[in-house]
């Protein structure tokens, strides 16, 4: 259960790498059932509130110490002064936080390896579940528009629960149109990504991408965010989530494309143009994918127009979004397991040879 890592670890023996590829996949789906079953544990047990926890009171820590801008300078980041220090004391606090989440999901890892492989596949799935959440997500996002079609206010309340940025001033369609996005990138944030590193490194690699991904949302913004300076505190950790969240941004937004065939032909040729509108070298990914499948425009004034030729979003695009992250979801999966089972299938084929 170590994921691809170990899958090549154990090349030598053909035998215990297709248990071990038939545990990943097992695992996997017991997760998403008990995602969509269940839902969210209480957040007494929940993992990703525990690195919420460590990351506040290291965040408090932080900016107890940070350099800030000149009275009247703004809060841009050009505004903010450089400061080495906070650099080296992000980095420094990030690193004893990743380290302890690797340290707790090694040691779950390493017992799971101690028992036959059909409990250890049970287990995994149980402790991968609170590193994804894909019911909660298509949750919250079904909800606005729900809340939507009886009121605009409704619609910018339920929207505030999932996004940062001001609604007061959003019409309806920008309600949509936020939605989609939040939809679309936390797509890749809380569920692709979370399988994406459990598949390469098993839980440990799962649990480290929530960790970096939690941090990077508490601590990764450019200059003053509602009063606190991330602008060099924060660079780490936004830095080490462009990087995890390098291939897992492009996957969720080649599966988006490849989910609907009817549109391969207008989003594959424009979606690395698109992608490259947005500042972030991930979160464009997912977003312009969505847009072009649903060809509509997504746009955040001042920073970026996703396919600026499509319409705005119309009552019902939210659902149809919803329902194609799902498909998203279960049938990437869906390929991604046939193919591991063939390849188990092989090696059983090898050893027996």
């Amino acid at each position: 259960m170590m994921g691809l890592i170990g899958w090549f670890w154990n090349a030598s023996a053909p035998g215990v790498l297709a248990q071990g590829l038939v545990a990943l996949v097992a695992a996997v789906w017991l997760a998403l059932v008990i995602d969509a079953w269940i839902g969210e544990p209480p957040p007494r047990w929940h993992p990703v509130v525990w690195m919420g926890r460590y990351l506040t009171h290291a965040g408090a820590w932080l900016q107890a110490q940070v350099r800030r801008p000149a009275p009247g300078a703004g809060g841009g980041a050009e505004a903010v002064p450089r400061d080495g220090p906070s650099l080296w004391r992000g980095s420094l606090a990030w690193w004893a936080g990743a380290l302890l989440v690797l340290a707790c999901a090694g040691l779950l890892q390493w017992g799971l390896a101690q028992l036959p492989w059909a409990w250890g596949a049970v287990l995994a799935g149980v402790l991968l579940k609170p590193l994804l959440a894909c019911r909660m997500l298509t949750d919250e996002v079904g909800a606005v528009d729900a809340a939507l079609a009886r009121s605009l206010p409704e619609g910018r309340a339920q929207l505030a629960r999932i996004v940062s940025r001001d609604v007061q001033e959003l019409d309806a369609a920008a309600v949509r149109e936020s939605a989609i996005e939040s939809l679309s990138e936390n797509l890749n944030d809380s569920v692709v990504a979370p399988l994406f590193w459990f598949l390469v490194a098993g839980l440990p690699g799962a649990a480290l991408w929530r960790y970096a991904d939690t941090a990077d949302s508490m601590w990764g913004y450019r200059g003053v965010h509602r009063g606190q300076v991330w602008e060099w505190a924060g660079k780490w950790a936004a830095r080490i989530d462009d990087v995890l969240a390098w291939v897992p941004a492009r996957l969720t937004a080649l599966v988006w494309v490849l989910s609907v065939p009817a549109c391969w032909h207008r989003a594959l040729g424009a979606l690395v143009r698109e992608a490259g509108r947005t500042p972030s070298p991930n979160s464009g990914w997912p977003m312009a994918a969505a847009a072009l499948v649903l060809d509509v425009h997504l746009r955040k004034p001042g920073v970026y127009i996703l396919h600026p030729q499509g319409r705005a979003p119309l009552p019902g695009d939210i659902a149809v979004a919803v329902r194609l992250a799902r498909h998203v979801v279960y049938g990437g999966t869906a390929v991604l397991s046939v193919m591991a089972l063939l390849t188990a299938l092989a090696c059983q084929w090898g050893a027996r040879a």
